[in-house]
């Protein structure tokens, strides 16, 4: 089955088809995750981001891949077999429960594909503040859209957001950098 398909029947995937490499690259080719003692990916469909960091993070880092939709999840299960990983079929807003799980307190870097505008605006809300509560205060929550929708919420919540536009994916996305 296809992005496309999967985009066509649940309303909760963002996307037409898989994300291009160039866009992770945008995202998070400049973080330094191998430093990350942990990780956190929101919306990973069909790992495309998922394999590239598990490149660049280091060999203790403990890496939170988050994915709601079923067909996505079971792709990742067989895709991904890394001791690092942290496989999580649940929604972003219970980062919190999952971290304590794994006896931390915050992450390193939030990376989210989550198609933000498609979510209701209370569990969108709830999303963004569990981040920051669990994001450090040197850290940084990663996100790309396909609208610039959600920058005014954004900045509501965070410190510093920075938005840019790339041409790297199809479609086009906006990236944003926001800075507890």
């Amino acid at each position: 089955m296809s992005y496309f398909k999967e985009f066509l029947k649940h309303k909760s995937v963002g996307a037409i088809s898989s994300s291009s490499k160039a866009m992770g690259n945008k995202m998070y080719g400049s973080l330094k995750l191998n430093e990350a003692k942990a990780v956190v990916e929101f919306g990973a469909g069909d790992g495309v981001f998922t394999t590239e960091i598990l490149k660049l993070i280091g060999p203790n880092t403990k890496f939170f891949v988050f994915e709601t939709n079923e067909y996505f999840y079971k792709v990742l299960k067989e895709k991904i077999n890394d001791e690092r990983v942290i496989l999580i079929n649940d929604s972003a807003e219970k980062i919190g429960d999952y971290i304590k799980k794994q006896n931390l307190n915050e992450v390193d870097y939030i990376i989210s594909a989550l198609p933000l505008s498609l979510i209701p605006v209370d569990i969108k809300n709830s999303i963004i503040q569990n981040s920051i509560k669990y994001l450090k205060t040197e850290g940084l929550y990663v996100q790309f859209q396909y609208t610039p929708y959600d920058y005014r919420r954004l900045k509501k919540y965070f410190k510093k957001v920075t938005l840019t536009f790339t041409l790297t994916n199809f479609p086009p996305a906006f990236l944003y950098r926001c800075y507890p």
